[in-house]
């Protein structure tokens, strides 16, 4: 008997930057386990999927000033054979006001549940995005001239 799989609504956020991309490692774990990612996660029920955009990016990098510059479209995600969801992924481009280091330490709280995860973020050229785990960058192209 398969396990039913369920689908889960997600925001993703292209953090952009001067030609250069936000992202982060998860500290503690290898490149290859976590890979490079982009600011993520759930929408929660009845939160707009721009507002979990918003949200996330600011619980994941520690920072505040974000602004959402335009939504990009959705894509599905199967997370098979790992476990049985499928994620309907909302793709944003947001900007960050003010100062940003090159690279820093943050650590995202799960809203208080556990312990906290400690990530690393910092910036890579846009182009290299081709780099993000589990299919982040499905959208990336959009954010490319031409």
């Amino acid at each position: 008997m398969t396990a039913e799989r369920v689908v889960r609504d997600k925001a993703v956020c292209y953090v952009v930057r001067d030609g250069r991309l936000l992202v982060f490692r998860h500290v503690g774990f290898s490149w290859e386990e976590v890979g490079i990612q982009v600011p993520a996660g759930t929408v929660r029920p009845g939160e707009e999927p721009a507002a979990a955009a918003l949200r996330e990016a600011a619980e994941e990098t520690g920072l505040s000033g974000f602004r959402m510059v335009r939504g990009l479209g959705t894509a599905e995600y199967d997370l098979a054979p790992h476990r049985p969801e499928v994620q309907r992924r909302h793709f944003f481009h947001l900007e960050v006001e003010g100062p940003v280091p090159e690279r820093w330490r943050s650590a995202e709280e799960h809203d208080g549940q556990g312990e906290p995860t400690l990530l690393e973020c910092f910036w890579i050229p846009l182009a290299a995005g081709h780099v993000l785990q589990a299919g982040q960058g499905a959208l990336l192209g959009r954010l490319l001239p031409g």
